[in-house]
C-alpha cells in the first residue's frame, strides 16, 4: 500500500459561530507559513477566504473557502466555513471533506449557537475535534470560566494542549513542558492531566508509566493520542490570537504532528447500494494506487470558469487528462484541468492523492454529494449523506422587467445547485416563485448576489405559508367516470380506500385489484389521478401528505376504457374518500433562537407568547446577551425582523430551524377552507 504522500496531508475545517474569528485565523495560518506576505483583515475586505463582493460588503463569510499551507513538511488543507446559522449548509457540507474539525470559540462571547451545533455534528460524523479559543488578548475575557464552561457543556475529555502566557501575548504547549508559568492553571497539573488521559489508550504504556513514573516520549504518545482523538476520549483545547499571531505556531505544530492523516482518521462512511439490495458498508483505502474514489462536497457556479465541482479524494489518484465517472453514469468525462483552490485562485496541479482537496470545472453531470470514480466497480458507492436543516424562511420573487422570467429560473437553478439549504419552489396555483432559505440574512445574501453578479432586478413579497393537509381516519371513495360524445366514449370506474400514515411518512400507493377488474395498463393512470388530487388538496388547496391510498376494485369497458377516464376516476375517488376521512390542515412549526440584550427578555418572551409561541428555555451569554429558545408557528413570524428590531433597539438577531408539522387552530382551518372555496368559485 502506497501512503507516503497522504501521510503528509492534513485536512481540517474551521467551524464555529459567526464573529469567532475563523477567517482571520485562516489568514494568520497563511501568514505564519509564508503563503502570504501580508495578513489581510475582514474589516478591510482583503482576506484570502472572503473574496466574494457580497461577503466583503457584509463583513462575514457566506460560503466555505479553501486554502492550503505547508508547515514542517506537512500540507494542511483548511476549509474556512461561515458561522452564522443562516449559512449552515456550507459549514455542514465541509464536514464531509475533512478528518478534523477545529471548533473556534470567541473568548469574549463564549459558546454560542453554531459552536455547539457544529461541535455535535462533527462528533456524529466521527471527525476528530479540537477546540481553538480565539481572541485571547481581547479585553474583559475570563479564560478560566470559559474553559470550565467548555468542560461542562462538552465533557471532561476537553483538556488543555497549551496555555496562554503574559496576558495572551504568548502560548506554551503542554505535551513537552511540565513546568513554567501561564496566565491561569498550573502548567504542571495541565501537563499531567493530558499525559494521564493519553496513556489510558495504551495498556502497556500505562503499565510502564505507573511503574517508573517517567513521561513517555512524544513519539510513544503519538499513537495513543490519535486513538483518543478518534474515539472522542480527548478533545484538545488550544489558545490563539488570530490578530497578533500568538499561539498560531503551536496550532500549526498540533495539526502537523498530532492531527490525523487520511489513514489515521476515522474512515469515511461509504456504502455500496446496488438497486434493490440492502446497502453494505464500503471501506475506502487511502492508497494512491487503487481505483479512484472521491466525493463532491461543494459546487461553485463561477461566473468565469463555469460549474466547478470541489471534491475530497479518499482513494486512488486523480490525474489531469484522466477519466472519471460521476455516480452510476455510463460515460466518463475527461479531467481536462485539475485545480487546487487557494481562496479565489485556481492553482492547476497534475495530480491529487488521498487526503487532497481539489476541483474540476465544466462538468455538468457533477452535483453536490456526487461520488467520482474511475471504474464501474464503484458505480453504486455512496457516502452517507449529511443531515441539513430544512429551509423554511420564504420569499416570493418576481422580475421587474418582462422577459426576464426564463433568466430568473436559470439563475435560481444555479444558486440551488451551490447551496443544499437553498430551495426554489414554483406554485402554479398562486403563480408564485418562492425561494426558501435558513433565515432572512440567507435570503438577503442571495438577493444581493442576483443583483450584483447577475444584474437581475427583482420585486419581493411574503409568500404563502407552506401548509399541508392530511387525514385522521380511514375512509373509502368511489367514482365512475362515463362520458359519451357521439363517437368513442370514456369509461373508468375506481374504488379505493385511504388511511392515515405516521407524520412525515409521505404517500403510499397500493394496488390490490384482483381478476383484472382494472387492467394493469390503466393502473398508472389511476395513480396519476390520485397524485393530482393529493397535489391540489381537498380542504384548503394544500398538498395532502402522510396518506396511503389502496385501490381495491373497479371496472373498465372493452372499447371506452381509456387512460383519461381512469385519471379522472382516480382523482375524484380520492377527493371523495379524503372528505370522509376527517381531514385537517397542518402548519409548519419552527424552533427559533433569539439573541438579544438581557434587558429585552421580558418584551421578547411576551411577544413570542402572543404569537402562539412556547418559550422552551433561556441561556445567558458571556457578553451580556441572552439566548431565548422557543417553538412557534412559521405563520406567526411574518415581519418578525421588524418587531425584533423595535423590541431590542436594533441589537437582536434570530435564527430558525424546522421542527415539525402540527394541526392549525380550528378557526384558522375554517378561514383557509373558506378562502379556498372562494377562489374555486372565482375560477368558475
Amino acid at each position: 500500500m502506497s501512503q507516503d504522500l497522504s501521510a503528509k496531508i492534513r485536512s481540517v475545517a474551521l467551524v464555529g459561530h459567526g464573529a469567532a474569528g475563523k477567517t482571520t485565523l485562516a489568514e494568520s495560518l497563511l501568514a505564519a507559513t509564508g503563503a502570504i506576505t501580508t495578513r489581510g483583515s475582514v474589516e478591510k475586505g482583503n482576506t484570502v477566504c472572503d473574496f466574494d463582493p457580497v461577503e466583503k460588503d457584509l463583513g462575514h463569510s457566506l460560503q466555505s473557502a479553501l486554502v492550503s499551507v505547508d508547515w514542517a513538511g506537512t500540507q494542511i488543507h483548511v476549509v474556512d466555513t461561515p458561522g452564522y446559522p443562516d449559512f449552515a449548509g456550507q459549514a455542514i457540507g465541509a464536514l464531509a471533506a475533512v478528518d478534523t474539525a477545529l471548533v473556534v470559540i470567541n473568548a469574549q462571547t463564549g459558546i454560542e449557537l453554531s459552536t455547539e451545533r457544529m461541535f455535535n455534528l462533527a462528533g456524529e460524523r466521527g471527525l476528530c475535534r479540537m477546540i481553538v479559543i480565539n481572541k485571547i488578548d481581547a479585553d474583559n475575557v475570563d479564560l478560566p470560566a470559559l474553559v470550565a464552561d467548555i468542560r461542562e457543556r462538552f465533557g471532561k475529555q476537553c483538556l488543555l494542549l497549551d496555555l496562554p502566557v503574559h496576558h495572551g501575548e504568548e502560548v506554551v504547549e503542554l505535551l513537552g513542558h511540565d513546568d513554567g508559568e501561564s496566565d491561569f492553571e498550573s502548567v504542571s497539573a495541565a501537563h499531567r492531566a493530558l499525559i494521564d488521559q493519553i496513556i489510558e489508550e495504551d495498556d502497556s504504556l500505562m503499565a510502564r508509566y505507573l511503574e517508573d513514573g517517567a513521561d513517555p516520549s512524544l513519539d510513544e504518545l503519538h499513537a495513543p493520542f490519535e486513538k483518543a482523538l478518534r474515539a472522542g476520549h480527548l478533545i484538545p483545547i488550544l489558545f490563539v490570537s488570530s490578530r497578533t499571531g500568538a499561539g498560531v505556531p503551536q496550532l500549526l505544530d498540533a495539526l502537523a504532528k498530532l492531527a490525523p492523516n487520511p489513514a489515521e482518521g476515522n474512515p469515511p462512511p461509504f456504502y455500496r447500494g446496488e438497486p434493490g439490495q440492502e446497502p453494505e458498508a464500503f471501506a475506502a483505502q487511502p492508497d494512491d494506487s487503487l481505483h479512484v474514489l472521491a466525493h463532491v462536497f461543494k459546487v461553485v457556479m463561477d461566473p468565469f470558469i463555469g460549474k466547478m465541482g470541489v471534491f475530497r479524494v479518499h482513494q486512488g489518484t486523480v490525474r489531469r487528462d484522466g477519466q472519471l465517472f460521476v455516480g452510476s453514469a455510463k460515460r466518463p468525462f475527461k479531467v481536462a484541468h485539475l485545480y487546487r483552490l487557494q481562496g479565489k485562485d485556481y492553482v492547476e496541479v497534475p495530480a491529487l492523492v488521498p487526503g487532497d482537496i481539489g476541483a474540476v470545472a465544466k462538468v455538468e453531470e457533477i452535483e453536490f454529494d456526487s461520488v467520482l470514480h474511475d471504474s464501474h466497480d464503484e458505480d453504486h458507492i455512496h457516502l452517507k449523506p449529511l443531515e441539513f436543516p430544512q429551509p423554511m424562511q420564504g420569499l416570493a420573487v418576481e422580475t421587474r422587467r418582462k422577459g426576464d422570467e426564463q433568466r430568473l429560473f436559470e439563475i435560481l437553478h444555479k444558486l440551488e445547485l451551490e447551496d443544499p439549504c437553498f430551495k426554489v419552489e414554483r406554485h402554479p396555483g398562486t403563480n408564485e416563485t418562492v425561494i426558501r432559505g435558513l433565515g432572512e440574512m440567507h435570503l438577503r445574501a442571495k438577493m444581493a448576489r442576483m443583483q450584483q453578479q447577475f444584474k437581475l432586478e427583482l420585486d419581493t413579497h411574503a409568500p404563502q405559508i407552506a401548509y399541508r393537509e392530511t387525514i385522521t381516519a380511514n375512509a373509502e371513495g368511489h367514482c365512475r367516470h362515463k362520458k359519451q360524445s357521439g363517437g368513442a366514449g370514456q369509461f373508468g370506474e375506481v374504488m379505493l380506500r385511504v388511511e392515515p400514515l405516521e407524520r412525515g411518512a409521505g404517500f403510499e400507493f397500493v394496488d390490490v385489484v384482483k381478476g383484472g377488474a382494472i387492467p394493469g395498463v390503466f393502473m398508472a393512470a389511476v395513480e396519476k389521478g390520485v397524485r393530482q388530487a393529493l397535489a391540489d388538496g381537498v380542504v384548503a388547496g394544500f398538498p395532502v401528505h402522510d396518506i396511503r391510498v389502496t385501490v381495491y376494485d373497479g371496472k373498465t369497458h372493452a372499447v371506452d376504457g381509456k387512460d383519461i377516464a381512469f385519471v379522472s376516476a382516480g382523482r375524484k375517488a380520492t377527493i371523495d374518500a379524503i372528505r370522509l376521512a376527517k381531514p385537517m390542515v397542518l402548519e409548519p412549526l419552527v424552533n427559533i433562537e433569539v439573541l438579544s440584550p438581557e434587558a429585552s427578555i421580558g418584551d421578547l418572551t411576551g411577544d413570542l407568547a402572543s404569537k402562539r409561541g412556547q418559550v422552551t428555555g433561556t441561556q445567558p451569554r458571556a457578553d451580556g446577551n441572552v439566548s431565548i429558545s422557543a417553538l412557534i408557528p412559521l405563520a406567526e413570524l411574518d415581519e418578525y425582523q421588524g418587531r425584533l428590531k423595535s423590541l431590542t433597539g436594533g441589537k437582536g438577531s434570530y435564527s430558525i430551524t424546522f421542527s415539525h408539522y402540527a394541526q392549525v387552530p380550528a378557526q384558522t382551518q375554517q378561514q383557509l377552507a373558506s378562502n379556498f372555496k372562494a377562489e374555486a368559485l372565482a375560477d368558475d
